[in-house]
Parts: structure tokens; C-alpha cells; sequence
């Protein structure tokens, strides 16, 4: 498993309650563009449309910006594909106030490209700042260790 890109923001901006893993369809350029990282998760999400799943506002960029079909939208909305069960149990969580449906990752697996997405509730601002004090708070014990193994 190699993972392409991902999407680190989503960590701090939302607690992941659940993951799941879903293929995407994508058109040939799609599939090499991603896979030569030119792909972009900031600000996307995924939705739940007539009982299927879009994954909306990644920006795929043309692999050949000189050799691309005069219709091709690189913000287009693509369908990830998942069993019937799994679509119906994320449209009753998807139902329920404050969850919402945010991508994690990409990363290939057997050869396939897949997108981690998952069932998150939004952090409040003191959760952030918290968490940004326990980092600082580790880096300075990591620092006083370290000045006073090397003295």
C-alpha cells in the first residue's frame, strides 16, 4: 500500500469517529495524474446523493496540461463505489446532526486507487488549541532530554 497523498488538516480540523475505504471512477488522465501526486484533498468532502456516494471538490490536475480533452473539468464530481450495506449505513449517520463525511487519504492497493474517507464531528476551537499545547509542551520535554543527555 502506498499512500499518494493526504489530508493532514482533517486530523486537526475534525475527530474521525469511523474510516472506510472506497474505490473511486475516474477517467485514464485521472488515474495518472493521481498517481504522479497531482491531486489535491483540501476542501473536499464526500456526499450522499439518490442513495450513492460523490466525492466533490478535489481538484484532479491534467497529467498533460497541453494534451487535454476540451471537456475535461478538473473539479468534477466523482463516484466512489461501495457495497449497498455500507451506503446505507452512512446514510443514516450522514442523517444525524454534526457527523459529516470527510476524505483522509489516497493510496493505491492491489494496483487500484483508493480514498480513505471518514464519519467525523467537528472540533471545537479549545480542542485545537489544547492539542496544539500538548505538541508544544512534548517538544519542550523532547528538548530538555535531549540538552541534557549531550551535556
Amino acid at each position: 500500500m502506498k499512500i499518494l497523498t493526504e489530508n493532514k488538516k482533517a486530523y486537526f480540523n475534525y475527530q474521525i469517529l469511523e474510516k472506510f475505504e472506497a474505490g473511486i471512477s475516474l477517467i485514464g488522465q485521472e488515474v495518472k495524474s493521481i498517481k504522479t501526486k497531482g491531486v489535491n484533498l483540501a476542501g473536499s468532502y464526500v456526499i450522499i446523493k439518490n442513495e450513492e456516494i460523490y466525492w466533490i471538490g478535489a481538484r484532479i490536475s491534467p497529467y498533460q496540461p497541453k494534451n487535454v480533452p476540451a471537456e475535461y473539468n478538473p473539479e468534477r464530481s466523482r463516484k466512489l463505489l461501495l457495497k449497498k450495506s455500507e451506503i446505507k449505513y452512512l446514510i443514516g449517520k450522514s442523517k444525524q446532526k454534526g457527523l459529516t463525511l470527510i476524505p483522509l487519504r489516497i493510496y493505491t492497493k492491489d494496483g487500484k486507487i483508493k480514498l480513505e474517507f471518514g464519519i467525523a464531528k467537528g472540533k471545537k476551537k479549545f480542542d485545537k488549541r489544547e492539542l496544539i499545547r500538548k505538541r508544544e509542551v512534548e517538544r519542550e520535554i523532547k528538548r530538555v532530554l535531549k540538552r541534557g543527555r549531550l551535556e
